[in-house]
């Protein structure tokens, strides 16, 4: 009867969820100077066109690593860090064109469109302040970049309080979008994150985008896709830094072309401390 008990417990003992965190926990970043942020970062994207009953697809796969160097910490824990890309492979295929691929590591020369990607690996691309909260206090874009290659999210905003698993909180934000013929937009956005637990001391953070401002040229809506996504993080709460996140979206636009027009835009970012 012992023996039937025991086991009874440990059968409930091993279904019993044990990634639930048991008490807050609270979130910072902890940098110090020296410290080096080295991350592999892959991102795929397929974006369907369709004009007048006729449909490409284009396919882009970059595959980069990334590094974040601590260069300045004061006596409040504010971090300054600048952000590079050491080396990429980037990949692009058409369904009318077929493929074009070039690696920087080799020696050929970059293919027409990848020109000034060479002269902007090794070199400082943007500095930015930052609080222990994860707060952006002051950013320079040193060199011209794609939004998706800045690299914010090694700094996803964290709650100021201690929170338990199933907590929430939102940040505002704004992204300027524009499209021929349609003039620039700024469109309000609310990041909504969750902690979704915590185990082995790495909590899992969700996180989703609402657009707050009615877009309703499509134009604009189809420029949009690319600055919008949902995901998965995740941070060490005692080495205080993200080490992973994987997000993606998979949306349509209609009518950006005329009203037989459409775009889906699917993508998937992957990065991981190395």
């Amino acid at each position: 009867m012992r023996s039937i008990v025991i086991a009874a417990a440990l059968l409930a003992a091993w279904a019993a969820p044990v990634s639930r965190a048991a008490e807050p926990v609270r979130l910072r970043y902890r940098f110090q100077v020296g410290d080096r942020i080295d991350m592999d970062v892959a991102h795929r994207a397929v974006t369907e066109t369709t004009m007048n009953g006729s449909t490409q697809t284009v396919e882009t796969m970059t595959d980069s690593r990334k590094t974040w160097r601590v260069v300045a910490v004061d006596a409040a824990g504010r971090a300054t860090l600048e952000h590079s890309v050491d080396d990429v492979v980037m990949t692009s295929r058409t369904s009318d064109k077929g493929e074009v691929r070039w690696a920087s590591a080799g020696t050929d020369d970059p293919p027409p469109g990848y020109e000034g990607v060479r002269q902007s690996l090794g070199v400082t691309l943007s500095r930015m302040v930052i609080d222990p909260s994860g707060r952006i206090l002051d950013r320079r874009e040193l060199r011209p970049c794609h939004p998706s290659a800045t690299g914010d999210l090694v700094v996803v905003p964290l709650p100021d309080e201690p929170v338990m698993a199933g907590v929430e909180w939102t940040i505002p934000q704004e992204v300027v979008v524009e499209a021929p013929g349609a003039g620039r937009k700024a469109v309000r956005t609310r990041l909504r994150y969750r902690l979704e637990d915590v185990h082995d001391g790495v909590a899992t953070i969700r996180v989703d985008t609402t657009v707050l401002t009615p877009v309703d040229d499509p134009r604009l809506e189809a420029r949009l896709l690319e600055r919008i996504w949902d995901g998965t993080i995740k941070f060490d709460i005692e080495a205080g830094r993200v080490t992973s996140r994987k997000t993606g979206i998979d949306r349509r636009v209609v009518g950006f072309g005329g009203p037989q027009s459409s775009v889906r835009y699917k993508s998937t970012l992957e990065e991981r401390v190395r």
